[in-house]
């Protein structure tokens, strides 16, 4: 049952995030797109410009449409076709041809006249002959089979009963041949044909297997992608460098006057959801000159070397476009650390992709021109020769957003949803702290649903209100039945929370809190913090420990147990305490040393650069600053149990209640409002007992009068 959202332990700078929104319905294709002519030029005469050779090994025409083989190719595939239907046919005609009978029965078919005369045919595999179409319209071919045992008793006494009108077959030599070769002879010859073509392929980038060492890159236009810099909001900062970026690309000569030099790379840094990939779109949107755009794990295929080929393939399209931009998303796949981690000593495929994006970025071939942009969430994992100058030469951080800039992302997002006029943006960006783009963007479509769920005209304000608590801990069960004593275990549990956070100055403002079940949560107390922070003080984080520590005190003396639902306020407050040791330096037995290790999640074994002693004495300072907030909490509930007693049965009554609600309740205040349960069962019962009204008899109407339409 948490009862506040989930803490953070380091903190975290304000941010902000880009929208998409409509496009700018002004923005026109320019033509600053670099001419080759020169390029064309300098080719020898009769050489036609690469990917555009009707018989290239790439085996596409110039629409880019797969063309039929040709040369040797061409006679190769027809052979094979032929010898496959050669194939078949004997397969099908081999001993399978005609209606198999006995020896006795064909003699009582031509004593009969049955056998058309000069038809009987004696093979060394069987005796065929052909029936007379009869009365009943029913012909074909009879046969009797022979083996090395029977074929010459057999053929006696078919001569015999024929008088000897018959035809003698010999063997065959090349059909047995045939028919034991051929299959193996096909296989091979198909593997040699696909060998030898993906051999020749290899000369044009494609690799031995075809096209797996082949770039598997999309090139996008602004048309393509319908973003521009005019959907990006809340941050202003990371805005502005990228647009620096399209100025270099239209501009270079006027950055080069001074002597400067156009950046290889820019590395987008932020937390998932914050905008990276739509800053990304908004930078091909605005400018002029090919996008080209792959994921990091594009470049990772289960052959060895097919990364490093792929990634030679995309610089090389880049170069051939040049001005262009190359957006590499996710880079974390292919570009961390080399040697961390568990390595068996053998060959890595990682790592030669990632020495070969670093030899095209920064090599003594590197191209001019061309623009590498890189997202990643994952920073402190990346390879230090891949985020230094010269590779990416700028790092453009895109944080959280603040509360305007989280103003400004919920304007663009709700401009194609029908807002009513009670809706309060302001009031949804306060309530939103640490709440990613991606997190606002999913609360107006979860408001857009819910209204038209409800067939409503518009959006109300308690649809956002919903939305916002459904994006952060899960949709409301409100069709869950719990036991009587479960519920009220849960109304103690969170108005223990409830009564704290009213009580305690230095918390953050009580929004509402309610018992209804959400998400994996029993019930929950929802805080609405006043300002977003930059950092933590001492006095916040006590204060929420004593609030967590709340709900376990309740339900105990309440109920005289104790339950597992405290198990997320049980590691809330273990997290700030051991945050507050290790990271910020809040104990005075300790001092002002951070014993945090580093990252170690690439390794195995956690990072500790401390003793046993020490060990010990950080354990003993996190148990003694739960201890006290635990302590305090406890002490703070007795001296207001009437409080806490007050809340738990409105919300047993109510099951949610506002700030403004407790608030009145803890000041001894009774509520009037319609419960959920009682009172609406008692409203249904005063309906179903109240004496119902006869209707009024039709009164007298004249001969042909017409009875009133009311």
């Amino acid at each position: 049952m948490p009862s506040s959202p989930e803490f953070v332990p380091s903190p975290t700078l304000p941010n902000a995030m880009l929208a998409k929104g409509q496009r700018d319905p002004g923005s026109g294709r320019g033509d600053s797109r670099s001419k080759r002519n020169d390029a064309k030029s300098e080719r020898p005469e009769g050489s036609q410009e690469p990917g555009n050779n009707p018989g290239g090994g790439d085996g596409k025409g110039p629409n880019g449409r797969p063309m039929p083989p040709t040369g040797p190719g061409r006679w190769f595939f027809v052979l094979t076709m032929v010898a496959i239907a050669v194939l078949a046919v004997m397969f099908i005609s081999n001993g399978t041809a005609g209606q198999r009978i006995t020896l006795s029965q064909f003699r009582e078919l031509y004593e009969s006249g049955q056998i058309k005369e000069d038809s009987v045919v004696i093979r060394a595999e069987a005796v065929t002959a052909t029936k007379v179409v009869g009365v009943d319209g029913q012909g074909g071919t009879v046969m009797i089979g022979l083996n090395a045992a029977s074929r010459l008793p057999v053929s006696e006494e078919v001569a015999r009963i024929t008088n000897g009108r018959f035809t003698s077959m010999g063997d065959s030599v090349w059909m047995p041949v045939l028919l034991t070769f051929g299959p193996f002879l096909l296989v091979v010859g198909l593997i040699w044909y696909f060998i030898s073509r993906g051999i020749r392929n290899a000369g044009a980038g494609g690799g031995m297997l075809g096209n797996f060492g082949k770039s598997k890159h999309r090139q996008l236009t602004k048309e393509m992608t319908g973003v521009t810099f005019k959907d990006v909001a809340g941050i202003d900062e990371a805005k502005d460098e990228c647009t620096e970026i399209i100025e270099f690309l239209r501009n270079p000569k006027k950055f080069a006057r001074l002597g400067g030099r156009i950046p290889r790379g820019v590395l987008l840094v932020g937390e998932p959801g914050c905008g990276k990939t739509l800053l990304a779109k908004a930078i091909a949107g605005e400018a002029d000159v090919p996008f080209f755009s792959i994921s990091g794990s594009d470049f990772v295929e289960m052959f060895v070397g097919v990364g490093a080929s792929r990634v030679r393939d995309l610089f090389k399209s880049a170069k051939e476009s040049a001005p262009c931009i190359i957006f590499l998303d996710e880079i974390d796949a292919v570009g961390r650390r080399r040697g961390g981690g568990f390595s068996s000593g053998g060959h890595d495929e990682r790592e030669q992709t990632l020495n070969a994006i670093l030899v095209e970025m920064d090599g003594f071939a590197t191209g001019d021109g061309v623009i590498v942009v890189a997202a990643t969430n994952r920073e402190d994992v990346l390879d230090p020769a891949l985020i230094r100058p010269g590779r990416f030469d700028r790092r453009v951080y895109v944080p959280l957003p603040d509360i305007k800039g989280r103003l400004e992302i919920l304007k663009v997002h709700s401009k194609k949803v029908k807002l009513g006029p009670d809706i309060d943006l302001e009031r949804i960006a306060k309530g939103t702290p640490m709440f990613s783009g991606a997190d606002l963007a999913a609360i107006i479509n979860e408001a857009a649903i819910s209204a038209t769920l409800h067939n409503k005209e518009f959006v109300e304000q308690e649809d956002m209100e919903e939305a916002r608590d459904k994006v952060k801990f899960g949709r409301a069960k409100k069709s869950r039945v719990r036991e009587k004593e479960e519920n009220m275990l849960v109304a103690y549990h969170e108005a223990g929370h409830a009564v704290l956070q009213a009580l305690l100055k230095d918390s953050d403002p009580l929004h509402k809190v309610t018992i209804i079940p959400r998400g994996d949560a029993g019930g929950a107390t929802f805080s609405l913090p006043e300002k977003d922070r930059m950092g933590y003080s001492i006095k916040w984080l006590k204060a929420t420990m004593k609030m967590a520590c709340g709900g376990r005190i309740a339900e105990q003396r309440a109920m005289g147990d104790a339950s597992s639902g405290a198990v997320s306020d049980i590691a809330q407050v273990t997290k700030i305490a051991r945050a507050m040791i290790l990271e910020w330096g809040m104990s005075d037995r300790l001092g002002f040393v951070r014993y945090e290790g580093r990252d170690t999640r690439e390794f195995f074994m956690a990072d500790k650069d401390y003793s046993e002693d020490t060990a010990r004495l950080i354990d003993d300072e996190v148990r003694r600053i739960v201890d006290e907030a635990y302590q305090d909490a406890e002490r703070m509930l007795g001296d207001n149990w009437d409080k806490v007693v007050a809340v738990a049965d409105a919300l047993l009554k109510y099951e949610t209640l506002t700030a403004e609600e407790v608030h009145a309740l803890m000041r001894g205040e009774k509520l009037v409002k319609a419960s959920v349960i009682s009172d609406l069962l008692a409203a249904e019962r005063r309906r179903a007992a109240a004496p119902t009204v006869a209707p009024k008899s039709e009164p007298d109407l004249p001969p042909g009068a017409m009875p009133s339409p009311a």
